[in-house]
């Protein structure tokens, strides 16, 4: 890849990236992955403003918290739903105290 396709191949890696992250984030409680994913937007801003030094710093910094919040999101979504109440008894299986041997 040469070095004039890189950057425009970052900045829409980092675009999909955050709009990606902004999609899947709905629902419960999201400040913490919408905070992560604001630390990228700034980095984002701060390497087109030619601060590359601290623009990195930041722009990774969001990446690793976007992906560490997003895991602890995802997995407390996934926790709810398997904890959730069947319906109603008869969508329920049976327990082992009424089935026959």
């Amino acid at each position: 890849m040469t070095r004039a396709l890189r950057w425009p191949f970052l900045i829409l890696s980092v675009v999909a990236l955050v709009s990606l992250t902004r999609g899947v984030s709905t629902g419960a409680d999201t400040t913490r992955v919408d905070e992560a994913t604001r630390r990228v937007e700034h980095g984002a801003k701060q390497i087109g403003e030619g601060d590359l030094g601290l623009g990195f710093k930041t722009l990774f910094t969001g990446l690793g918290g976007t992906i560490v919040e997003g895991a602890k999101f995802t997995g407390n979504t996934i926790v709810e739903f398997f904890e959730k109440k069947p319906a109603s008894p008869e969508v329920a299986a049976p327990t082992a105290g009424t089935v026959r041997n």
